[in-house]
């Protein structure tokens, strides 16, 4: 099993179709959920699942993981660009690899894989995913 990191490829076509909008307001709700390492997300990932979730952490962290706030769309040097606000679990016990986000609103449709690179930890405290800047070389999710 394994954690790639990448824009899932449902989300491509879903994206085309109308299927998401992250302006803030538009009703839709998007969240991330953590995974182990026994994970396998990839571009292939079609929609959030259980499987290699962290489970049975303490703390403020539960299956299906947070909701992601505060959106913001814009286009930068001709790149489209979507933003977050930073997501914290706190008071939690865990180990995680990497993390999906995917759209309630569209049968929990998955939007892309993320890969720490290495598992992360947090031990009776504060679990922080800090979105990168809100540019067209950084931002988490960039269409050219």
């Amino acid at each position: 099993m394994a954690i790639a990191q990448a824009v899932c490829n449902t989300f491509k076509s879903q994206l085309l179709g109308g299927v998401h909008d992250f302006d803030s307001g538009s009703g839709q709700v998007f969240k991330l959920a953590l995974f182990t390492s026994a994970a396998n997300l990839s571009a292939a990932t079609t929609a959030y699942t259980t499987s290699g979730e962290i489970s049975n952490p303490t703390g403020t962290y539960s299956a299906g993981g947070g909701v992601l706030t505060s959106q913001q769309v814009s286009l930068d040097t001709g790149v489209g660009i979507v933003d977050f606000a930073d997501l914290s679990f706190t008071g939690v016990t865990l180990t995680a690899r990497g993390a999906l986000i995917y759209n309630t609103n569209a049968g929990n449709a998955a939007i892309c894989a993320l890969d720490f690179g290495a598992d992360k930890t947090a031990t009776s405290g504060t679990f922080t995913i800090q979105f990168p800047a809100f540019t067209s070389a950084a931002a988490i999710l960039r269409i050219a």
